[in-house]
């Protein structure tokens, strides 16, 4: 009887591979396409820097210089959204952690930059992963609703300890001098603290971007695309969103870090829930999984404010509006919408 069964048989190698072919060809023009942005984003931070330097202009270094911060802040979130498939509303939470322990070792300990780094990637690490451990049990809007929960909490203990500076939070934080390759960067310089705010941005960018080309980004992709299929491909999908959620602590909690360097101090308004969503709408307004969309967006979301901003008390108001008339004519965002038509344009210029 065995002899009549028909064997079943793959497809032959040469039959897969033009179609193999073609979509590791569409995987590399996507990723040289976001590539461009992001090249495209040194260049305009830098051509901005030349000439707000000739303007001898402290003010827009220090605009300039926020938003790249509260960029770093929204690429965490886009990570876990955009990769991860997980919306969190109080990632604010490690932001103003990333803060208060900069802010504190940089004024209890040493005016040292390389350590108040340090010691914040230590602490978000620790703080991701037991935030992590509560909120990845819960999928979809469960999942955001307990990194609210754990946002509000937090914020509201750091709001009544006295030690921490309680709603004045932690004020006098000394001006930081960090050594970067063989510069010396001092953070009362406007020019040179943005240059070295915007190296440490990008690296985080390019260092995202290089861990989800790995085979672990990989599986965090696979987790948003279908989170039950991952565990018949022999991995853990709570494992891989685990580590996707203490990367995305990692990189928002630095970005953190250099908030009080910039300002001087540090207040528990870093964790509400405001912070949070300026996060999500600033990741909305760039393009949602692009890593590269925050920073565009915050640099727009930052520029709106401080130009309607001077207009007007309402500014909020028509910011709103603004972001609404956005998302109906842009819904997946700057990036979103400029990517595949750079991507089309690759694709022309590849065949030619």
């Amino acid at each position: 009887m065995l002899d009549n069964v028909t064997p079943i048989r793959s497809a032959p190698a040469p039959a897969l591979a033009p179609v193999l072919g073609a979509v590791a060809r569409r995987e590399r023009i996507a990723r040289n396409a976001v590539r461009y942005f992001a090249f495209l984003f040194i260049a305009l931070a830098l051509v901005f820097a030349a000439i707000a330097a000739v303007l001898q202009d402290v003010f827009f270094f220090r605009l300039a210089t926020e938003a790249l911060i509260y960029g770093g802040f929204a690429m965490g979130v886009d990570l876990l959204l955009g990769f991860a498939g997980l919306l969190s509303l109080g990632h604010a939470l490690f932001f103003g952690l990333g803060a208060y322990v900069s802010g504190l070792v940089l004024k209890e300990w040493t005016a040292s930059f390389w350590l108040a780094l340090g010691v914040t990637l230590a602490a978000s690490t620790v703080a991701g992963a037991v935030a992590g451990i509560i909120a990845i049990r819960a999928r979809g809007v469960y999942f955001a609703l307990i990194t609210f929960g754990l946002a509000e909490v937090v914020s509201k203990v750091v709001f009544n300890t006295r030690e921490l500076g309680g709603s004045d939070g932690i004020i006098g934080i000394p001006v930081v001098q960090a050594d970067f390759l063989l510069f010396t960067v001092d953070s009362s310089n406007a020019a040179s603290f943005f240059l070295l705010v915007l190296a440490l941005v990008m690296a985080m960018y390019f260092a995202l971007e290089a861990l989800l080309q790995t085979p672990a980004g990989r599986l965090v992709v696979a987790i948003k695309a279908n989170e039950h299929r991952v565990p018949f491909l022999g991995f853990s999908a709570q494992r891989y969103k685990l580590l996707a959620f203490i990367l995305a602590a990692n990189v928002t909690a630095m970005a953190g870090s250099l908030y009080p360097m910039l300002r001087g101090f540090v207040s528990p308004e870093l964790m509400f829930f405001q912070a949070s969503g300026n996060a999500v709408i600033t990741v909305i307004l760039g393009g949602v999984g692009t890593l590269i969309g925050p920073l565009y967006g915050s640099v727009i979301l930052s520029a709106l404010k401080s130009v309607v901003g001077s207009y007007t008390e309402h500014h909020l108001i028509i910011i709103g509006v603004l972001f609404m008339i956005s998302v109906i004519f842009f819904p997946k965002g700057l990036i979103g919408y400029l990517r595949p038509r750079l991507e089309a344009w690759l694709s022309r210029k590849e065949q030619r």
